[in-house]
């Protein structure tokens, strides 16, 4: 994997990032949130109101590799 990603893009709390590997993409998905001090931090634990904008955030994700690969 590079050290940049491909492409990064957020929908609410929830950040997409792709990842250019040697012969394909890879999607990974984060959440943020505050802390009780007000500091901002990232997870990969997701609640049930986070669910829909992961599954847009997916079907972006798989549009942008498409184009991608379709040149």
């Amino acid at each position: 994997m590079s050290n940049q990603p491909a492409f990064k893009f957020r929908l609410g709390l929830i950040t997409a990032t792709i990842w250019k590997n040697d012969s394909f993409y890879s999607v990974d998905f984060t959440r943020s949130y505050k802390d009780g001090q007000g500091d901002w931090h990232s997870t990969q634990s997701y609640a049930h109101p986070d669910l829909l904008n992961i599954a847009k955030c997916a079907e972006r994700a798989e549009n942008w590799i498409a184009r991608q690969t379709n040149d």
